[in-house]
């Protein structure tokens, strides 16, 4: 096996309707063989129903280190949360 193989990243969804789970990774030549691959080695059991591959140089990840500041809501934006708005009369159905 050669190690210049491109990394695939392997999502399974196990049953229909939920969503893709990240499964694990994978080293393949082409996106053929890497779905064949995880198809072999993820789904032994008949638990997929979907199986999606994705070259990991295709995967943009935010840094870890940085959540607190990537993810924290900014103060004075209350208009994004739905207890800001309230209930004109008159309104049906909200």
């Amino acid at each position: 096996m050669s190690t210049n193989w491109p990394q695939w990243e392997v999502f399974v969804r196990s049953t229909r309707g939920l969503s893709h789970v990240h499964a694990g990774s994978l080293h393949a030549p082409d996106e053929t063989m890497a779905l064949r691959n995880a198809r072999d080695l993820f789904t032994r059991r008949n638990e997929g129903t979907s199986v999606w591959v994705v070259p990991s140089a295709a995967i943009t990840a935010s840094d870890p280190d940085s959540k607190g500041g990537y993810f924290q809501s900014s103060s004075g934006k209350n208009y994004r949360h739905a207890t800001y708005y309230t209930a004109s009369e008159g309104v049906k159905h909200l």
